[in-house]
């Protein structure tokens, strides 16, 4: 599976400003029910954990389920404390991790 990742971080905010930050992964999300083109289930495949890492500290983990859809869209505040690296990570039930990155500037 070849998956992409879909981040939208203000570029600049004021110290203590609340942000929006929203994520989206490209992930078929294979619940383990749907039967494929030979009959049998195609096995189960899901983004179970989704993390976001601010300037290195964690501000927002979700365990997702089977019944989130395809291509996951998530959406969450943080407070913009300092200029830096947002880190986000989606893994999934194969091992796979897919990481998308982006950075903040506050003034």
């Amino acid at each position: 599976m070849v998956a992409s990742a879909l981040v939208k971080v203000p570029p600049r905010a004021r110290r203590g400003e609340v942000i929006e930050i929203t994520a989206m992964a490209a992930h078929p999300m294979e619940t383990g029910v749907r039967p494929g083109a030979d009959g049998r289930l195609v096995p189960r495949n899901i983004v179970h954990t989704f993390s976001c890492r601010y300037d290195g500290a964690e501000v927002f983990r979700a365990e997702l389920h089977p019944a989130i859809t395809a291509n996951p869209y998530l959406a969450f505040t943080t407070v913009a404390t300092r200029s830096g690296p947002l880190e986000f990570r989606w893994e999934d039930d194969r091992g796979e991790v897919i990481v998308a990155t982006a950075t903040i500037v506050v003034e």
